[in-house]
């Protein structure tokens, strides 16, 4: 009788024993499945696709740490290319200005009344005078916020009567702020100044 009951509990201890191996191997299984999903929906996160043409091609997101010197300077040169590009249209000076006020602080809306005060724009209209910027060179520094940058270009203004290359070198800073329509890079030009702005030579045209 007794060994009957001794078999009883042994098989007893070697049934729960399986269970436990059971459960436990099933929640491993579970945790592992579950490490996996997360794992192939972190880099189907950072996978997006970009139309090129009729192609899709594959492309794959980063942070913001390894792509702010990028961003910075290309924010940088937007900036100066929606500002200093004019053509004789009034509706095409007004919505390149608005749209680069988007990019600055009040340092770049006041250079912009103090040119409007003195007719700059309205010379441009009425003289039709065209002014291109060619961008030379941007050095940023993004060790910290904010980042201090300077841009080097030269203007090219065409005059019905003469063309006119002039240096252009500005500096600043830029500081982080949210992204928007207006505004992708999320990057803000701070104490924006223009340090050089002289003539470098005289066309005449024919």
């Amino acid at each position: 009788m007794f060994r009957h009951t001794n078999n009883i509990d042994r098989s007893f201890r070697v049934m729960r024993s399986f269970m436990l191996t059971v459960v436990a191997g099933s929640f491993a299984v579970c945790l592992y499945a579950l490490y996996k999903s997360a794992q192939v929906t972190t880099v189907a996160q950072e996978r997006m696709y970009v139309i090129a043409g009729e192609k899709a091609v594959m492309a794959f997101a980063s942070g913001r740490k390894e792509n702010i010197s990028v961003e910075a300077r290309d924010h940088v040169k937007t900036f100066h290319r929606l500002f200093f590009t004019l053509d004789p249209d009034e509706k095409l000076i007004e919505a390149n200005i608005r749209q680069a006020l988007y990019l600055a602080d009040e340092t770049a809306k006041r250079q912009y009344d103090d040119l409007k005060e003195k007719g700059f724009y309205e010379g441009i209209v009425s003289g039709n005078i065209s002014q291109e910027l060619a961008v030379d060179s941007i050095k940023v520094s993004t060790a910290s916020e904010p980042y201090v940058f300077r841009f080097y270009g030269t203007l090219r203004i065409v005059r019905p009567t003469s063309v006119i290359t002039r240096s252009l070198v500005t500096g600043g800073r830029l500081r982080n702020i949210s992204r928007s329509d207006n505004n992708p890079h999320g990057l803000l030009v701070e104490r924006w100044e223009v340090l050089d702005n002289t003539d470098k030579q005289i066309e005449t045209r024919e």
